[in-house]
């Protein structure tokens, strides 16, 4: 008999990581907009976060950096010296390292023919990451090729929005028993687009065979969008039974719990009052773009954040007063990915949760020790140490960054993926 679990699959940062700061509406990617980034320690930084997720005994697994420069993009949109440069960075982005935007996954207890669904989220309303869905979905039918137990779909259509999982939130009382699935959409009209929409997200769940009673829909608040949660996961995150998020969330804040607490009575939420940490500081520290996973052995819950979270009086103040009660989050594990959150993108970001039994996963993609120095050693090699955004669109460091991206597929023995 299978055995699910959690696996988080997190995205092994690409050779052509930079800060163009292409994503309108998330503040950390557009204040570093022309800085320096360094490729080589952004993706020893996730990888790092993988093997102590990985030591605690956690399930990890990885996907891998998306062609880049992408050809095909620059053909398409004519790209030559007259170009605009934020287009000519649209085809070297690395956007795909944030593995919580790749797809949305229904766990096979939660769908009508008891396989796990996953569809890649078309990400339509920026182009460097509307380019994405068709190489991860080439990608996930390699991982989650059993069709016994995965199907994999197209992405939704345009034009109705949809960025994956960070939009969505299981609720469970385990990972292996039937769920209900969250699904977090915007409203249009502010100043910051609203990613998610409501009709992508129902397509999703009807394409993956959720019954009415285990899907609810709740509109994510015009107020946190504004503010820089250009996704849910930017202010809440949810693990079995519990829903971790800020006071300002959730469009109509009681309606959403009642919502969440018709359809799962079990529902714990832990919320963090605006008045202890503003709305401004848990997007600025991302507090809530955090994991927040089961510790083996029964040990309750922990939420593996980023450092800014411990540079934040407000926010590690905050955390060590929910640590001294009895709620359900027992730890706090901080991590450096500081990279990649100068970029816009935490812990959380970095990974797409798939409930299944490891063993029907192709193996290739399952992390352990041996990978991982496999992995480690030809990101010490290739990747390059530092990009500067006007090397973008450089011959040299595009035949370094293919390069790359080839020797890793190659190690991985994942050479159908060049």
């Amino acid at each position: 008999m299978s055995e699910l679990v959690e696996i988080n699959f997190d995205g092994i940062v690409g050779p052509s990581h930079n800060y163009a700061g292409l994503s309108l509406g998330n503040l950390a990617a557009t204040a570093h907009k022309g800085d320096t980034s360094y490729p080589r320690a952004a993706a020893l930084q996730g990888l790092a976060k993988m093997r102590a997720n990985m030591a605690r005994g956690l399930a990890q697994g990885y996907l891998l950096p998306l062609p880049r420069p992408n050809w095909h993009l620059s053909k398409a949109l004519a790209l030559d010296e007259t170009a605009p440069p934020e287009l000519v960075a649209a085809a070297w982005s690395a956007s795909s390292m944030w593995t919580a935007n790749a797809a949305t996954v229904s766990p096979a207890p939660d769908t009508g023919d008891g396989r796990c669904h996953l569809t890649p989220a078309n990400l339509v309303t920026m182009v460097h990451r509307a380019q994405e869905w068709p190489d991860t979905k080439r990608q996930l039918e390699v991982a989650f090729g059993n069709r016994e137990h995965f199907a994999v779909h197209d992405a939704v259509p345009p034009t109705f929005g949809d960025e994956g999982a960070a939009n969505h939130m299981r609720l469970c009382s385990k990972h292996d028993q039937a769920g209900v699935e969250v699904f977090v959409y915007g409203r249009p009209g502010g100043k910051f687009p609203a990613r998610q929409h409501e009709q992508a997200s129902r397509a999703v769940a009807r394409a993956h065979g959720l019954a009415p009673e285990r899907a609810v829909f709740i509109e994510q608040s015009p107020i946190a969008i504004e503010a820089g949660a250009f996704h849910n996961d930017v202010v809440a995150v949810a693990n079995e039974d519990v829903v971790f998020a800020h006071e300002l969330a959730f469009a109509d804040r009681q309606g959403a719990y009642d919502a969440m607490r018709a359809a799962f009575p079990a529902l714990q939420v832990v919320e963090v009052p605006d008045s202890a940490v503003s709305l401004a500081e848990a997007i600025r520290s991302y507090l809530f773009n955090a994991q927040l996973v089961t510790i083996p052995g029964g040990g309750g819950m922990a939420l593996v954040v980023p450092e800014e979270c411990r540079e934040s009086a407000a926010v590690w103040g905050w955390l060590e007063q929910m640590l001294a009660g009895n709620g359900p989050i027992r730890e706090v594990w901080p991590v450096d990915v500081r990279q990649s959150m100068a970029n816009g993108g935490g812990p959380a970001c970095l990974r797409l949760r798939v409930v299944a039994d490891p063993a029907t996963v192709d193996q290739r993609f399952i992390l352990d020790e041996e990978k991982a120095d496999r992995i480690e050693a030809v990101i010490d090699k290739y990747w390059p140490e530092k990009i500067d955004v006007w090397q973008i669109g450089d011959g040299d460091l595009a035949a370094q960054v293919i390069e790359a991206r080839n020797a890793l597929l190659s190690v991985l023995n994942l050479d159908e993926l060049i």
